[in-house]
C-alpha cells in the first residue's frame, strides 16, 4: 500500500519485478546501412499525459461527443486505439508506453467516483484504472491533481493499477524517505543473441502540491526539487544498471511558476535536461501544451535531451524512437527524434470504452437531473471583461454561506466579500431547466469554501495584482474582447470581487489600475484599515496564482465543495432568478469612460 510513510513491501516487490522479471520485449535489429556500420536495434516510447479523467470521446457538460474548434478528439479510449496500432506494427519490436500524470481528475466522471460513490467506501475499481489497465501501460507518473482528493483515494487508486506508480520527489515528511516508487528499471529484449537493455524510468511530480492541496498533505508529505531529485537518482539509477534513462515529469518547461519562489520551480524540465547529466529523454506534462519535439543540450556533456509534451485530455500521443547500437560492451543511443499523433484520425478502442461502460452511463445519468429551472439564460462568455449575472452566482453563494457560518461569532459584524474567477468560457444555464452539468460547467474545479480576512489596503493590493490580466489599452484604441488579455496569464488567474464597487483603468500601467474602489452602493471610499471577510476557493487561499495577502489563517473552513454549494443552493431555491443574485460592482474603463 502507498502511504505517506514510504514505499511498502509491495512497492519494493513491484520495483523489483519491473526491474527484474518484467516480461522480455522482443525487439528484431534495424537494417543496416552498410557492412562497416555497426549492427543497430530501435526502441519506441509512447506517452500520454493530463488525460484528466477522459476515458470517452464525450463532454459532459454538453451531453454530446467533444468537440472544438480545432476539430480535436479527447480520451484514453482514443489513445489506446492508437497505441495499439503501433505495438501491431512494431510486433516483435520494443514499445514502452508511460504517462506523465494528472490522471483522476479533471472530468464529472472521475468527480463521480472521488464524492458521489467514492472508490473508498465502495470498493469499486476507479475508472482511470480501469482504462489503464487495458492499455496497460509501462509506469505512470503522478501528477499534481492526483492529490486532489486525498492520501486514502490515491493509495487505493495506486493499488487498482496493473503498472507502477512513481513520484521520486514525493517524501515521507517524518521520515524523509520516498512515500511512493522514485523509479523502476525495466528489461528490454533486442533481440536473438542480442544483451538486454536495461531502461530506467524516473518519475518526478510537482512541488505545487504542497500548496494546491495543502490540506491533504501538510505534515504527511514534502515535495522536493525536481532538478535536485533528477540529479540525486539518475545516478543511481545508471549504478544500478540502467542503460537508458527516461524521465516522466509532471512539469512544463518554461522555468516559470505560477506560485511564488518559497517553492521549487513549477515548470523546470527543461532546466533538468541542462543541468542533470545521463539522462536521455525526458516525457512530460502540466502545461498542457503541445511540444512535439525539443532538444535540450545538456551542460555538462553536451548531450542531447529529447523532450516531448503530449499536449492535454488524451488529444495527443507522444511518440519518441530511439535507434541503439551496442559498443565495447555499452548500449549508445545512435538517433533519436520524436512525433505526435492526434487522437482525431481513429475511432475509440471497443475494450476501453467496454470496461468503463457502466460508470459512463452512471454519471451521465446523474449529470443530466435536473437541479432547477432559470428565469433567463446566463451566460459566462463575457464574464472575463463584464460583470455577469452567471458569475455573480458564485459569489452570491460563497458570501452567503460564509456569512451564514460566521454569524454569533466574532467576525459577524464585518462585511462578507467574495472572489471567483471565469473558469469557462463556454458555461450557460439555459432558460428553463438547468442540469447538474450546468452548474459543473461553471464551476469545473473541485475547490473547497475558505474564508480569510483582508484589510482595505490588502483588497486594492489583491485587486491590482488580478487587472495584470488586461492587455494594456489606450483611450480610444479599438477593443477586441477576444484580445482583451494577456495571453500569458490564465482566465482562472484572473479574479473579480463581489461586496465592493470598483473600477479597473485598462489604459494605466499594471499597478495603478483600480481607479475607484468604493463601499458597494455609495462613494465613501474604502480606507486601509477597513477590514473585510472574504470568501474563497481553497486554491487561491493556499497561494495558487501566487495573489498578494491571501496566504492566511482561514476564519472558515468546512471543507464544503464549492460546486456541491452552488448545486445545493439551486436546488433549495428551486429557481434561479438573477433579480436573487445579480449585483453589477465592476467595470473596465478607460480614463473614466467605460470600455463596454
Amino acid at each position: 500500500m502507498t502511504s505517506p510513510s514510504g514505499p511498502s513491501r509491495r512497492q519494493v516487490l513491484v520495483a523489483a519485478a519491473a526491474a527484474a522479471t518484467t516480461p522480455l520485449i522482443a525487439a528484431a535489429p534495424a537494417q543496416a546501412a552498410g557492412p562497416a556500420r555497426p549492427r543497430t536495434w530501435d526502441l519506441t516510447l509512447l506517452g500520454t499525459s493530463d488525460t484528466h479523467g477522459n476515458v470517452y470521446n464525450w463532454d459532459y457538460y454538453r451531453d454530446a461527443e467533444y468537440d472544438d474548434s480545432k476539430q480535436n478528439d479527447i480520451g484514453v479510449a482514443k489513445l489506446a486505439t492508437l497505441i495499439n496500432q503501433i505495438r501491431r506494427e512494431r510486433r516483435g519490436k520494443a514499445t514502452l508506453v508511460l504517462d506523465a500524470g494528472d490522471t483522476i481528475q479533471g472530468t464529472p466522471l472521475a468527480t463521480y467516483y472521488a464524492k458521489q460513490e467514492p472508490i473508498t467506501a465502495t470498493g469499486e475499481k476507479h475508472p482511470m484504472a480501469r482504462a489503464m489497465n487495458v492499455i496497460d501501460y509501462d509506469a505512470v507518473t503522478l501528477g499534481n491533481h492526483e492529490f486532489n482528493y486525498g492520501l486514502p483515494l490515491l493509495d487505493l487508486w495506486i493499488r487498482q493499477l496493473g503498472f507502477p506508480a512513481l513520484a521520486a520527489n514525493a517524501v515521507n515528511a517524518k521520515t524523509g524517505k520516498p512515500a511512493f516508487l522514485p523509479y523502476v528499471i525495466k528489461k528490454v529484449s533486442l533481440g536473438f543473441a542480442a544483451p538486454t537493455l536495461r531502461v530506467g524510468i524516473l518519475g518526478l511530480t510537482n512541488p505545487g502540491v504542497a500548496i494546491w492541496d495543502k490540506g491533504n498533505v501538510e505534515g504527511k508529505l514534502r515535495f522536493d526539487d525536481m532538478i535536485a531529485t533528477a540529479a540525486k537518482w539518475v545516478p543511481i539509477m545508471r549504478a544500478r544498471g540502467a542503460d537508458l534513462v527516461l524521465i516522466s515529469a509532471h512539469g512544463g518547461d518554461s522555468g516559470t511558476s505560477s506560485y511564488g519562489p518559497e517553492l521549487p520551480n513549477e515548470n523546470p524540465v527543461a532546466l533538468i535536461a541542462q543541468q542533470v547529466p545521463g539522462i536521455d529523454a525526458i516525457l512530460f506534462g502540466h502545461a498542457h501544451n503541445e511540444v512535439v519535439e525539443r532538444f535540450v543540450t545538456n551542460e555538462r556533456t553536451g548531450t542531447q535531451v529529447l523532450l516531448s509534451e503530449p499536449s492535454k485530455w488524451g488529444q495527443r500521443l507522444t511518440r519518441m524512437d530511439f535507434t541503439l547500437a551496442r559498443e565495447r560492451g555499452r548500449w549508445t543511443i545512435t538517433k533519436k527524434a520524436a512525433t505526435m499523433l492526434n487522437t482525431n484520425t481513429v475511432v475509440e478502442d471497443p475494450k476501453v470504452l467496454a470496461a468503463v461502460r457502466a460508470q459512463h452511463q452512471k454519471t451521465v445519468a446523474y449529470v443530466n437531473q435536473v437541479v432547477a429551472t432559470s428565469t433567463v439564460e446566463l451566460s459566462a462568455a463575457e464574464s472575463r471583461y463584464k460583470d455577469t449575472p452567471i458569475l455573480d452566482f458564485i459569489n452570491h453563494v460563497q458570501s452567503e454561506v460564509v456569512g451564514a457560518a460566521l454569524a454569533g461569532t466574532a467576525y459577524a459584524d464585518l462585511p462578507v466579500l467574495s472572489i471567483a474567477a471565469p473558469f469557462s468560457r463556454t458555461a450557460v444555464f439555459p432558460a428553463g431547466d438547468v442540469k447538474i452539468r450546468d452548474v459543473a460547467g461553471l464551476y469545473v474545479y473541485d475547490n473547497t469554501l475558505e474564508a480569510v480576512v483582508l484589510s482595505g489596503a490588502e483588497v486594492r493590493a489583491y485587486l491590482e495584482y488580478s487587472a495584470k490580466f488586461f492587455r494594456t489599452l489606450a483611450p480610444g484604441a479599438p477593443v477586441d474582447p477576444e484580445q482583451i488579455s494577456d495571453p500569458a496569464v490564465p482566465d482562472y488567474n484572473y479574479d473579480v470581487f463581489s461586496g465592493l464597487d470598483y473600477d479597473i483603468d485598462i489604459s494605466k500601467p499594471v499597478g495603478q489600475r483600480i481607479t475607484r474602489l468604493v463601499l458597494a452602493g455609495t462613494d465613501t471610499p474604502v480606507a486601509d484599515n477597513a477590514q473585510f471577510v472574504v470568501a474563497v476557493n481553497n486554491y487561491r487561499r493556499s497561494g495558487g496564482g501566487n495573489f498578494p495577502g491571501i496566504v492566511k489563517t482561514q476564519v472558515y473552513n468546512a471543507q464544503q465543495e464549492i460546486r456541491q454549494l452552488l448545486i445545493d443552493w439551486a436546488q433549495a431555491k428551486g429557481t434561479i432568478d438573477p433579480a436573487d443574485f445579480f449585483q453589477p460592482n465592476w467595470r473596465l474603463v478607460r480614463e473614466g469612460v467605460p470600455v463596454f
